[in-house]
């Protein structure tokens, strides 16, 4: 069955993998602010309206985040993903270093909480891991 797309700008595309239960993002350009929430708030639905935990985060095309981003995410968006039953995470590594440093130290936090994850440089690797979990 093909995914779903629930979320599509000239930055960032979000599908949800209704077979799997993945929902699925891919990163294109520089996404910020309001763009950055409405994106990440529509994975969020998905996987509360499908009872899913698996997200895959294609984020090679991903910048550094800013100081809002990030806190709006670690605040806001995580406690209410987390809820919704965010269990898997698969991140496609963004290409450059600072994007990938952070990208790093937020997969640190939530595995704390409680979300496994685990790095790929091919998207296809990393949707084959989380359709094994």
């Amino acid at each position: 069955m093909p995914a779903t797309t629930i979320y599509k700008s000239s930055n960032v595309t979000v599908w949800y993998h209704t077979d799997k239960k993945i929902v699925h993002h891919q990163i294109h350009k520089f996404v910020h602010g309001e763009e950055f929430q409405a994106f990440l708030t529509a994975g969020t639905q998905a996987l509360e309206t499908h009872k899913a935990q698996k997200w895959l985060s294609d984020d090679r095309g991903n910048t550094v985040l800013s100081k809002q981003d990030q806190k709006w995410g670690h605040d806001v968006w995580f406690p209410k993903t987390a809820a919704a039953g965010w269990k898997f995470w698969a991140i496609v590594s963004p290409a450059k270093v600072l994007a990938r440093l952070t990208m790093e130290k937020l997969a640190k936090d939530y595995g704390a909480a409680g979300v496994t994850t685990k790095f790929f440089t091919d998207p296809d690797e990393a949707m084959k891991w989380l359709e094994r979990q």
